[in-house]
């Protein structure tokens, strides 16, 4: 890919973000110090779900007034897409990479975000994905279909890589996830030469642990940053609404592969990041995405870093 193309590219995403979605460049949204690391989370945009989409499987008279509780509509959800970047001495890191121009009218504006901090695709030295839904990796090919960020390195759990690259993938997962799966193989097939892969536990760079966090997809992974005593979880979507998956983290969603084990996956979760006090980055949380989990009997609530 020339330097001609990234640089178009580039220097069009503001333009972009704000003739067609009517948005100004975003600025970073939320900052986090942890020792020599800076996590900053910027927007990619927000998508729109139908409700059912997570609340296909849940009971809907048990439903109603967690809904009416958080004034969440049934029917259409605008959950945000909030991405995370790293700096370290001379490496700069995004978690996952949004959804480009091709998944949702309202989102693919990270590079118009990046650009309001002084980051452009080339200064990006390694990219981590935390799973490999639409709205996660689709943004990392350009509208060449080139790999956007030119100089980066990638890095995703083996077991996640393993099931998108599995030519059987298409036809066993739920046909309305398809497009995913056939997305999902094509853009990891361009960018499979500076693939490295990492499993539960593994530190991948120093402050920054892999754990597994399965069943939204079969190999989902959250990210511990660790500076010191201090810690942020970057949650990727096992956690990935502020409302039910708190009051009822038990109940299967509708927006994860592995129902059951999501849910179970979550309970332990929820339990641990309350019992620690955990920072917490949440791809669709609200806001920016950042706060703490608090526990209340057999539920837990999310609250948003002030």
């Amino acid at each position: 890919m020339s330097l001609s193309r990234r640089s178009f590219i580039a220097g069009t995403a503001g333009l972009g973000a704000t003739s067609v979605l009517g948005l100004s460049p975003r600025h970073a949204h939320a900052q986090i110090d942890l020792g020599d690391i800076r996590l900053d989370v910027v927007s990619d945009g927000s998508l729109t779900l139908p409700g059912s989409f997570i609340f296909g499987p849940m009971p809907k008279k048990a439903l109603a007034p967690i809904l009416k509780q958080y004034n969440v509509s049934a029917d259409t959800l605008e959950p945000p897409c909030n991405v995370t970047l790293l700096r370290q001495g001379d490496r700069t890191v995004l978690f996952d990479v949004g959804s480009g121009p091709d998944f949702a009218p309202n989102t693919g504006i990270l590079l118009a975000s990046l650009d309001a901090l002084g980051v452009v695709p080339d200064d990006v030295t390694d990219i981590v994905f935390t799973h490999a839904h639409p709205d996660h990796l689709w943004g990392v090919l350009d509208d060449f279909d080139d790999p956007l960020f030119a100089n980066a390195r990638y890095m995703m759990g083996r077991t996640e890589w393993e099931y998108w690259m599995d030519p059987d993938t298409v036809d066993t997962i739920d046909a309305s996830r398809t497009t995913f799966a056939v997305g999902a193989r094509r853009r990891l097939t361009m960018i499979e030469d500076t693939m490295e892969f990492f499993n539960d536990g593994d530190e991948i760079m120093p402050g920054v642990a892999a754990r597994a966090t399965i069943g939204h997809t079969p190999g989902h992974m959250s990210m511990e940053v660790r500076g010191g005593s201090d810690s942020v979880m970057i949650l990727g979507d096992c956690i990935g609404n502020h409302h039910v998956a708190f009051a009822r983290p038990g109940w299967n969603s509708g927006s994860d592969q592995d129902q059951a084990l999501a849910a179970k996956t979550r309970v332990a979760l929820m339990d641990q990041l309350a019992h620690d006090k955990t920072r917490i980055i949440g791809f669709h949380l609200p806001g920016d995405g950042t706060g703490h989990v608090e526990k209340s009997g057999d539920a837990y609530a999310f609250v948003a870093a002030s």
